[in-house]
């Protein structure tokens, strides 16, 4: 049995304002459960039922490929998006190591890029693989001149960039990134576990990386590697996707984020204006709140995903007020929040980095009552960072 503390609110109105690894759209929900009886073998045995297996994951691997645009031998599944950022960067590094072991990235980008890029750095090998973290503006977006300057770095063989930050919102200039990656021949890594599913497609990229849970499916990485990039994992094995994995993926959870990317894309451009109108209401909500900050773009960004940050307040306090009052929302770093360490997009950003709070709104699909818990969240939102406050000692706000 689940146990609830006593503060919170486990009853039907709770508000889901979390939706980076949120609830299942319904259908791929049903589309797992029937998948365990139908897919339930391994695909790699000969027979029937692996043989069964084999078609439905190929099945699901083409409607995945046929929404992003691309082959579905370009495609393969993994674990997890982070699973697939960190395999997608390795592999350009590992094909590229007679040339040498620098990484580019924006200094916004997933833990996972940076952490293991830091980590490599520091090693003995230190002159073989750098890291440049790429500094960006206040709202977020890479500074393409220094982009430009450190891609043209000699020894750097890989470059890796979101196509939008998964805690702010803003856009990255991908287009422009990947040109000025061209003209030194090093190929780009996009991270779009954030975007995809809620935004366009990239096509600017050499490796792109998604995630099962940005629309609506399970936790199942994506890693697209275009035919004719230079891209090699050390511990391939060629007959298990491609080379990119050492395990078969799981066919029921391949089955339903296919489904879950039908439904998503087939409504995703009414989905995407009705998000970003709802989040607009809670940018006005939040920037008329004394002493807080609204981060990001206004404009050029990611439909349903917003931050602000409010002074004299810790963010775990406002979430923990935020969830007593019936509202589930985050944050931190979208990618590192478990460890409730200040956000590194928001310091790299320069802006406030305590007291934040971010909101990653579900699709309507899957939280019906998506706009009412919005219009719920902007009259609590003042109210609660006022009291919160109110405890830490601060008044007249």
């Amino acid at each position: 049995m689940v146990s609830h503390d006593q503060g919170t609110n486990p009853g039907p109105m709770r508000r889901m304002l979390d939706a980076a690894s949120g609830p299942l759209h319904p259908l791929a929900r049903e589309t797992l459960l029937a998948a365990l009886d139908a897919g339930w073998a391994d695909p790699s045995r000969l027979y029937a039922e692996g043989r069964a297996a084999r078609s439905l994951l190929d099945r699901a691997r083409e409607v995945i490929a046929d929404g992003l645009g691309v082959r579905p031998g370009e495609v393969s599944l993994l674990p997890s998006g982070p699973a697939a950022l960190s395999r997608a960067v390795d592999g350009v590094l590992h094909a590229a190591r007679r040339r040498g072991g620098g990484t580019v990235a924006s200094a916004v980008e997933h833990s996972t890029v940076l952490i293991e890029g830091r980590a490599r750095a520091s090693m003995s090998t230190v002159a073989k693989a750098p890291l440049v973290e790429v500094p960006v503006d206040s709202l977020g977006r890479v500074d393409l001149a220094a982009w430009g300057e450190a891609v043209a770095r000699p020894g750097m063989v890989v470059a890796a960039l979101q196509s939008a930050n998964g805690e702010v919102g803003t856009r990255q200039p991908l287009a422009a990134a990947r040109q000025l990656c061209a003209a030194s021949g090093i190929p780009l890594v996009v991270d779009a576990m954030a975007s995809l599913g809620r935004d366009d497609v990239p096509t600017d990229f050499d490796v792109l990386v998604g995630d099962g849970r940005s629309w609506g499916g399970p936790p199942l990485g994506v890693l697209v590697v275009r035919e004719g990039v230079r891209w090699h994992w050390s511990g391939a094995r060629a007959d298990i996707e491609h080379g990119r994995h050492d395990v078969t993926p799981w066919v029921p959870l391949a089955l339903a984020a296919a489904e879950a990317w039908q439904q998503t894309q087939a409504g995703r451009t009414n989905e995407a204006a009705a998000a970003h109108e709802l989040v607009t209401r809670v940018r006005a909500a939040a920037a008329l709140v004394p002493d807080t900050e609204v981060v990001g773009d206004a404009v050029d960004r990611l439909p349903h995903v917003v931050t602000f940050s409010s002074l004299y307040v810790d963010g775990e306090a406002l979430v923990d007020a935020f969830d007593r009052a019936g509202f589930a929302v985050a944050s931190g770093s979208a990618c590192t929040s478990s460890t409730l360490e200040p956000s590194h997009v928001l310091a790299a950003m320069g802006v406030l980095t305590h007291g934040n709070v971010r909101l990653v709104l579900p699709l309507e699909a899957v939280r019906p009552a998506r706009a009412d818990d919005v219009a719920a969240f902007v009259e609590a939102l003042a109210p609660t960072v006022r009291a919160v406050r109110s405890r830490a000692g601060v008044t007249g706000l």
